[in-house]
């Protein structure tokens, strides 16, 4: 399972950003769908997943701010991200548990920079 992730780039504060992350490979079906990020010299942190069924969960600091969003044709998971702050600023990574004919597994994009400037 590969995951191809785009959308990163440099925004002003209060502007907006929308990520990709499109999965490939063999898969069955995909559980779970999420975004991670992580700033320079802090550890990685869920900012927000997806379940199959809809379900979703948001850290604190992004709630109210950040919409994700999954097509499941396409095996794709969406962040928009509104008002964006310096704070967000951090590489934003994908991931899914997914499961194939070799298993479940947890599967990671390579990654992709956001930079919010004030």
């Amino acid at each position: 399972v590969q995951l191809q992730a785009s959308g990163g780039g440099l925004v002003q504060a209060g502007g907006s950003l929308r990520l990709s992350c499109a999965a490939s490979g063999s898969i069955f079906n995909i559980s779970l769908m999420g975004w991670h990020r992580q700033a320079p010299g802090k550890e990685r942190e869920l900012v927000a997943d997806i379940t199959d069924d809809g379900s979703t969960y948001y850290a604190d600091s992004v709630k109210g701010r950040f919409t994700i969003s999954r097509d499941h044709a396409k095996n794709t998971v969406y962040l928009q991200m509104n008002s964006l702050e310096p704070e967000d600023t951090a590489v934003y990574y994908c991931s899914a548990d997914a499961n194939t004919r070799r298993g479940t597994g947890d599967y990671w994009g390579q990654g992709t920079q956001v930079t919010v400037s004030s």
